[in-house]
């Protein structure tokens, strides 16, 4: 009689496996898109602060194209987005405005940017 109720539960550790693996997979998928969207903050901070140094070295002439090119020069690829900067009383600012791929970096993003903010004091150019 033992065997006979082994033998009626022998896939049921299969089916239960079965029934929470969309549930895992979503799990993992979700986990993934938080990665991408704590990396794009990382760029972001990075891109404003590399944008910045680079307009603060830069000739008042040229700084808005220092600003920019520094500021997407260390992005990857699969990440797009704006830089800006402006200067003010002394004081050189970059904003970086980056898209959230969504899955896969370099496919499609989401409607909504991460940004990303710097300053420092202009140097002088004595």
């Amino acid at each position: 009689m033992s065997t006979r109720l082994l033998r009626r539960d022998e896939g049921q550790v299969t089916i239960e496996f079965l029934g929470m693996t969309p549930l895992i997979i979503l799990t993992l998928v979700l986990l993934w898109q938080f990665v991408l969207l704590g990396y794009t903050f990382t760029l972001a901070g990075n891109a404003a602060d590399e944008a910045v140094r680079a307009a603060t070295a830069a000739a008042p002439g040229e700084r808005e194209a220092a600003c920019e090119q520094a500021g997407l020069d260390k992005l990857p690829g699969a990440w797009s987005g704006q830089v800006s900067c402006s200067t003010g009383g002394g004081y050189v600012t970059a904003d970086v405005h980056l898209h959230v791929p969504v899955l896969f970096p370099g496919s499609i993003a989401f409607p909504f940017q991460v940004d990303g903010h710097a300053g420092a004091v202009e140097e002088d150019r004595d």
